[in-house]
């Protein structure tokens, strides 16, 4: 049975390879490697460059290592805008993360990276300069995800309905589907009437994935793992995604065929890749 983490982070102080052991010895098989934020080097290059090497590198190292499939986003952070700018000013900021956007669709389209991400906006309250600023960066991602097909991945506020509604719109302005936008760290927003055809990446808390499968089974589960020495185990821990599939195979909430298609179906027609069993 393929079971995929769609969002998790790892680092070399971290856990690393033992966290993709732990994943695998609960069942894992695939993995999406979202790059770790790495603001320091990006302040100090002025580019994104090297921390998208670094991403792949780490990619190489775990195959090497662990049987088990890995496939890699990157972008520039949402949250890096703010550092920049502080640095650089404003119109270097954008100028900075854009061009970080354009080498990420280059890694897409050379079939190193399967999406751009994750990308959007500060989770928490900013002026409304920097929110107009990081709207342009995601808008802009948007259009150069559409011109290489492939998804982005959305770090964002706390979601709601209408915030999916507004990124679908500010997607199908860039040329975007909205099955090519996938919402990192999503609640169980499910139904059409309520994430408006975007992609949620249920986190995969218990509560939140009980309530996600009463309503159906277009969703793909994360863990959002930041491999943190200073944090372990958060978001949650590497074995949760594979543990709480087989939790609510176990007690007949799904069944093998939802599994699929939460796992393989789903997440192989949103990035446009093979899963291999």
């Amino acid at each position: 049975m393929i079971i995929l983490d769609n969002h998790l982070h790892l680092r070399r102080d971290g856990r690393f390879i033992d966290a993709v052991k732990e994943f695998k010895k609960a069942g894992g098989t695939h993995l999406v490697l979202c790059q770790l934020p790495m603001v320091n080097r990006v302040l100090r290059e002025k580019n994104y460059e090297s921390c998208y090497q670094e991403t792949l590198k780490l990619k190489k190292e775990i195959v090497s290592h662990v049987d088990i499939t890995v496939f890699v986003t990157v972008g520039p952070y949402p949250v890096d805008y703010l550092k920049l700018r502080e640095k650089y000013g404003r119109e270097k900021t954008i100028e900075i993360m854009k061009k970080g956007v354009d080498s990420a669709a280059e890694l897409c389209q050379e079939h190193e990276c399967i999406a751009i991400g994750e990308i959007g906006r500060p989770h928490f309250p900013v002026s409304k300069e920097v929110l107009d600023d990081s709207n342009e960066i995601l808008f802009y991602a948007m259009s150069k995800a559409r011109d290489v097909n492939v998804p982005v991945v959305l770090h964002t506020e706390k979601t709601t309905s209408e915030q999916c509604a507004e990124l679908v719109k500010m997607g199908e302005k860039a040329g975007l589907q909205p099955s090519k936008i996938i919402k990192h760290f999503a609640p169980p927003l499910i139904t059409p009437d309520e994430n408006h055809g975007l992609i949620p990446s249920v986190l995969a808390s218990r509560n939140n994935v009980y309530e996600a499968v009463k309503k159906g089974r277009r969703f793909m589960m994360e863990t959002d793992y930041i491999d943190d020495p200073r944090r372990p185990g958060a978001v949650l821990s590497p074995k949760t995604v594979p543990k709480r599939t087989f939790e609510l195979l176990n007690k007949n909430l799904i069944d093998e065929k939802t599994a699929y298609f939460i796992h393989k179906t789903l997440p192989e027609k949103t990035y446009g890749v093979k899963l291999e069993e």
